[in-house]
This record gives C-alpha cells, structure tokens and sequence, in this order.
C-alpha cells in the first residue's frame, strides 16, 4: 500500500503509485506508523533531487523528517517548495538570483523561508491564493479550475495528475485562481524556468 507522501500542486499529501521527479521535505509529519499526522513542521520547505552522493534512506523512519515526492519542480514550486541548497546548490543560485531581481528583498535562507510561509498558506493548511490574468503568468505557474490543478506551459494549460499531464486547453484571457504562491510566480517572471515532467511535452 503507498505511503500518503505525495504532494499535490495544492500542497495537499495523498497515497499513490505513481512516482514523482523530485523528493523533499517540510519536517516530521509522520508518527511511527508511518502515518501523517501533521501537515507541516517549521517554515523550511525544500525540494531535493531523489539521488545524492550515494545517500540511502527507509522512507519515513522513525523519528527523522517525512520524505515528500513531486511530480516535478513546477509542483514542488506551486505547493510552496523551494530548491534545496545542498543537493541542488545550481538550482538554488538561480532561484537566489530570480528572487533578488523579482523582489529585491533579501536572499538569505531563511528570509526567503519565511517570505515563502506567509505566501502560501493564510492559516493553518489554509492555502494563500490570488487572481491574475490567465494570459500574464509565466509558464511553470500552476491555477484552479473547478477544484483542478491546471499548469501554464508554452501557450496553454495542462492538467496535473499524478502520474503526469492529461488534458490540453487553450490558455485564455480569463482571471483565474492562481495556486502557485505570488513570491515564486514573481520568481518565475523573473528567469527561473522550472523543470516539468516530460508528459507537459506530449
């Protein structure tokens, strides 16, 4: 039976079979049953890489942060994730750098952190979302259509499951929900590309 440590692009964890591109973490969530009892511990949101020097782990171990998987980083960026400084240090020099052109505000660590906690939820597992218009969000930016997350990629919207990308629709001019947090939509906007599965390209 899965664990229930796969993240949505509406930050929410679920049980699946299906595999995700990026590993990560938001503290213990988890009791010694491997069940999740929290939604979150502490502000550090991060996103990892699935393989780093050789590092083994038992998922979910007793007493040790709960590992969380993405479908891919535009999901990681949309739930409130943001690069991990060491395993992917390259990634999170680009995402410093967006942040300071976006937002000129300061790029240390745990500036940003708590930039990113007052973003993303407006209270406890409450999301923080905000209306744009469709057709001015950079591509990587996820929104809520009727309860479903829709993903801005190259002129149109792909809808996420989580075993990849289903259906297509044009993009459109509307004002629209937008789930992905603003400081990192900002972040987007100002050069940081994020990875996407490879199913957004079909």
């Amino acid at each position: 039976m899965p664990l229930q440590n796969r993240v949505t692009p509406f930050g929410d964890l679920i049980a699946t079979e299906a595999r995700g591109l990026l590993m990560g973490n938001r503290g213990r969530l988890h009791d010694s049953r491997r069940r999740i009892v929290r939604y979150a511990q502490g502000r550090r949101w991060i996103a990892c890489v699935t393989s780093f020097r050789g590092r083994r782990r038992r998922v979910m171990s007793p007493g040790s942060y709960t590992e969380l998987f993405f479908l891919d980083e535009a999901v990681a960026l949309a739930s409130g994730h943001r690069p991990c400084a060491e395993c992917r240090h390259r990634d999170y020099r680009r995402f410093q750098a967006a942040w300071a052109g976006a937002l000129g505000a300061s790029t240390a660590a745990d500036d940003m952190d708590r930039r990113l906690d007052a973003d993303r939820l407006s209270a406890p597992r409450t999301r923080r979302t905000y209306r744009a218009r469709l057709d001015r969000l950079p591509d990587g930016a996820y929104v809520d259509l009727d309860g479903a997350a829709w993903l801005a990629w190259k002129g149109s919207l792909r809808q996420w499951t989580p075993a990849g990308y289903s259906e297509v629709r044009a993009l459109g001019t509307r004002d629209v929900t937008v789930i992905t947090p603003r400081s990192i939509v900002a972040v987007i906007d100002a050069g940081y590309r994020p990875a996407v599965h490879p199913s957004a390209e079909a």
